[in-house]
């Protein structure tokens, strides 16, 4: 397959290309002073390599949200999300190979780069299973990897420093390439630049920036005159991705452009003075009726099941029979896509009795629990993880509490019982209303610690008791101190114990 890219033409109007393979070995930086094409370029490369490798974007401003009209990316709004939800999203991202923007302009600064750490190092921290090459594109580089102090907190200054660092000089091992885009050269953090070993140098003007990029350039410092002549959408190129020694190119077309759009000089408006007077001063019953409220966020989850449809391997999706198969056809792709959908069954249940084979199984973080979950279910062949995270958390706390098959009818009033607890409660309150619909002794302090997945005695009384005033179950002891516990929505209890 052929992995170089076409950006733009020389000054003898030869393509200029890029070498993808080769780029996500050895990183990239791009300069160029606002105006000079610096974010065309970018999504230029971002176009013409859409289709040969997964991309990530970090834009602080919103420019590159457009790509995803065209192409397959899904973009993050992050300011809908918690810190907690933007790192579970960048470690499904690294396993589903999903292309995503993640638009932070709606944040301040320093939530900026608070949502950019914990991303990236999401991203960073990924299981070996999941280091696949992607391109990470990052606008505006010199604010997340600030070369001195600002107005931000040194807390947030050393993460966003920390996580950038590790992008550029430690995500090669892990798939990870960074394609870094900066305004001023001298503001950001020399570690971070020095890994890049592609430049694509655009207009400048302060000497200080001119003669960083004529170093890089391996140009002398005469020649960097030139990089302040250069024209907008003009750039110096080197790099073994590009070519051994300095090219100049001009960057080509792109299929997308900003919803900002470029300013142009408009006429003004032809209107009287007393006639604008009127107009800026009217009442304000008469102003046009406030613009709509922005669209609701997408759910994490809603998101993240986003990201699984980009996965290689996707399992079995629903889609409507061919009108040209005929009836036997039909009938054979059906039974088909049932036996699949049995056989993931199949492999869920069996991932979750091996899970609560373990005697500390359910003691563990619910992180660690669904990263071995995902690894049980690549070691059983399964096409894709058949679970996201709030459906696994549903289904292991089932099957704490008994239940491997929550279709089955057996236990529909049950469901419908636990479904007004807390879902931390689920496991150990199907464990209590099972025993009583079979017949069994109340489960002791023990077994529902397990479900529970905690050691305390305490904290299993102060759940019982939280059950009980919330009208869930209902508690007795006998004079011999053998407790049994009623579940009112089902008119059962269990036996004494």
């Amino acid at each position: 397959m052929d992995s170089s890219i076409t950006i733009g033409t020389d000054a003898a109007q030869n393509a200029v290309r890029i070498d993808v393979q080769e780029l996500l070995a050895t990183r990239l930086l791009v300069q160029g002073n606002s105006g000079s094409g610096k974010s065309h370029l970018l999504r230029r490369i971002l176009e013409e390599s859409a289709g040969l490798v997964q991309q990530v974007v970090i834009d602080p401003e919103g420019d590159f949200v457009t790509l995803a009209d065209r192409y397959n990316h899904v973009v993050i709004n992050a300011g809908d999300y918690s810190e907690r939800e933007i790192a579970a999203m960048g470690a499904r991202i690294r396993e589903h190979r999903a292309s995503v923007i993640v638009a932070l302009d709606t944040l301040d600064i320093e939530a900026q780069m608070s949502c950019a750490a914990a991303f990236l190092n999401a991203l960073f921290d990924a299981p070996r299973e999941h280091w696949f090459p992607a391109l990470v594109v990052v606008d505006e580089a010199q604010m997340f990897a600030p070369s001195a102090s600002g107005d931000v907190s040194d807390t947030v200054r050393r993460a966003s420093l920390s996580a950038m660092t590790n992008l550029m000089c430690r995500g090669r091992k892990r798939g990870l390439a960074g394609a870094i885009a900066t305004q001023r050269l001298a503001k950001l953090a020399k570690n971070v630049a020095a890994e890049a070993s592609n430049f694509l140098m655009g207009r400048t003007f302060l000497d200080i920036d001119m003669a960083r990029a004529a170093d890089l350039l391996g140009m002398e410092r005469r020649q960097a005159e030139a990089i302040r002549d250069l024209d907008r959408g003009h750039f110096l190129g080197l790099g073994p991705a590009i070519s051994r020694r300095p090219v100049s190119i001009r960057i080509g077309a792109t299929h997308t452009a900003t919803r900002a759009g470029t300013h142009s000089l408009l006429p003004l408006p032809d209107a009287e003075p007393h006639d604008m007077r009127t107009m800026l001063f009217a009442e304000l019953e008469t102003m046009p009726p406030p613009p709509p409220p922005p669209p609701k966020p997408v759910p994490a989850h809603d998101l993240m099941r986003q990201f699984a449809a980009h996965d290689d391997d996707l399992a079995l999706a629903e889609t409507e029979p061919d009108p040209a198969l005929s009836p036997e056809e039909v009938e054979a792709a059906q039974a088909a896509a049932t036996a699949a959908a049995e056989d993931i069954e199949a492999g869920i249940v069996a991932a979750l009795h091996d899970m609560l084979a373990d005697p500390d199984g359910a003691f563990h973080p619910e992180a660690f629990l669904y990263q071995d979950f995902s690894v049980r279910c690549r070691m059983a062949r399964l096409a894709r993880v058949p679970l996201d995270l709030a459906q696994f958390r549903r289904r292991f706390a089932l099957a704490k509490g008994g239940i491997f098959d929550p279709a089955d009818a057996r236990w529909a009033d049950l469901l419908d019982a636990a479904s007004r607890l807390p879902d931390d409660m689920l496991a150990p309150f199907v464990q209590i209303g099972r025993a009583a619909m079979e017949g069994l002794p109340c489960p002791d302090d023990d077994a529902l610690g397990r479900a529970y997945g905690t050691r305390s005695p305490g904290r299993i009384r102060r759940l019982v008791d939280y059950m009980e005033k919330h009208g869930a179950v209902v508690v007795r002891s006998d004079f011999g101190g053998r407790r049994s516990i009623g579940i009112p929505a089902l008119g059962l209890s269990t036996e004494a114990e």
